[in-house]
């Protein structure tokens, strides 16, 4: 089968090889998958650059999250079993793990209604608690974890406040539903929030940048906020100013997703239910930019590890269909 495979860490577009290589072979509790489509996510970048939490051995193949076919017929979603990540044309995976792939979507959208959404799901309202007519700030809005939120946070009937970097990104959170943007590199994010907020500031935070961001955060943050920190796609991890918080009376709430497979996966299987129900409703939809054959792989990996994407890049290792070679939504 085609497989990308790193050899050695560094950034994507350097490391990552298109190459021929045997299946993997399934061990006890595993099954062998057909992938249809792989989601590209900021974790991939940081595998290849040997960053990220979990550092298989050298060479290893990056892609965290597909949408494929077991070998009896089923449609699911599921997380590889690394090094043997998604972008392949086969990939093994946790029977136990394994998720039915929503009717309502197709494979590149059913591959991104996974990681990310259940991010967001877990994020708003097992750690944060988001309330309906709280003020939800989300950083990245036009990003893969980003677009999620903001879904999240319109359907649980919250005004949402998008921040991005330029005027292309802002048209796209408009257009996900944001009641208010702000482009980060022209307009003063502190300022914006409160004046949009009559002074109060915003009640959640969700936070997948880090660096800069989570500091402007805790400046517009409201009487018992609550700031969701997510990751540090800035490359730039925070260190919070405990005094800060104690005095201006908010919360930094962490989120680690992956433990829940392991801590509470009951929990893991309910929200994806909730998110299928939500899909069939055409409440929340993943934002798919573009579809790539198996050959745009590390390009499209090196462009989000860059910050350049918009939504989710899906890479369809059977080729692209006809008419959503990119710009599909």
């Amino acid at each position: 089968m085609q497989a990308w495979r790193v050899h050695r860490n560094g950034e994507p577009g350097e490391v990552m090889s298109l190459e021929e290589t045997d299946r993997p072979t399934p061990g006890d509790g595993q099954v062998l998958v057909r992938v249809a489509a792989a989601n590209v996510n900021f974790p991939d970048a940081l595998l290849c650059r040997g960053q990220y939490q979990v550092r298989p051995p050298l060479p290893f193949t990056p892609g965290v999250e597909v949408c494929g076919t077991t070998e009896d017929g089923r449609r699911v979603l599921a997380t590889p079993a690394l090094p043997y990540g998604g972008f392949a044309e086969y990939v093994v995976a946790d029977e136990a793990a394994l998720l039915p792939a929503p009717d309502a979507l197709d494979d590149a959208e059913a591959a991104a209604l996974h990681i990310g959404y259940q991010t967001g799901w877990f994020g708003l309202h097992r750690r944060a608690h988001l309330q309906a007519g709280e003020t939800l700030l989300v950083h990245a809005a036009a990003g893969g974890v980003g677009s999620a939120a903001v879904q999240l946070g319109k359907a649980a009937g919250a005004t949402v406040i998008g921040v991005v970097g330029g005027p292309d990104k802002a048209a796209v959170a408009r257009e996900l539903g944001c009641d208010l943007v702000i482009d980060r590199r022209g307009e003063d994010i502190v300022a914006a929030v409160k004046e949009a907020t009559g002074g109060r500031g915003a009640d959640v935070v969700y936070d997948p940048v880090g660096g800069d961001a989570y500091a402007k955060s805790v400046k517009c943050i409201a009487f018992e906020g609550r700031v969701l920190v997510v990751g540090f796609a800035s490359g730039s991890i925070p260190a919070p100013a405990l005094n800060h918080a104690l005095v201006k009376n908010y919360s930094i709430v962490g989120l680690h997703w992956g433990l829940y497979n392991t801590k509470d996966p009951a929990a893991v299987r309910a929200c994806h239910d909730e998110l299928t129900k939500l899909a069939a409703q055409g409440i929340v939809k993943p934002l798919i930019s573009e579809r790539v054959g198996m050959a745009g792989a590390a390009e499209a990996v090196q462009r989000v590890a860059d910050g350049t994407s918009t939504g989710r890049i899906v890479v369809l290792p059977a080729g692209v269909p006809a008419g959503v070679a990119g710009g599909a939504r």
